[in-house]
């Protein structure tokens, strides 16, 4: 399904390392994402964060996917999901973004 990982439109590159047996194996590794600006996304909702909020069930709600938290964690530049619906963020406002923005 397109648009469920974050990873998706990363580019892959690859080494060669010994693999301790005399040969050498190729290793494939992601290079760096860049997410996308938050000042450049179209707003979807503004959602007042609530005691019982968890991230999947707001993507769920919003996005229609509960994978989709990610892109309510690019939109808001938390790279820990829990900062934006944990105890300590009851009452702040998370931004929800436009799916596909």
């Amino acid at each position: 399904m397109a648009g469920r990982s974050r990873y998706e439109a990363a580019g892959t590159a690859a080494v060669e390392v010994d693999d301790g047996c005399g040969g050498v194996r190729e290793v494939v590794y992601l290079l760096t994402r860049t997410p996308l600006d938050p000042a450049a996304t179209t707003p979807l909702a503004w959602h007042r964060v609530a005691p019982d909020d968890r991230l999947d069930l707001l993507a769920s709600r919003y996005l229609g996917d509960p994978a989709a938290f990610w892109r309510i964690c690019d939109a808001n530049l938390a790279l820990d999901p829990d900062e934006l619906v944990g105890p300590d963020a009851e009452g702040a406002v998370v931004v929800v973004p436009t799916p596909g923005a």
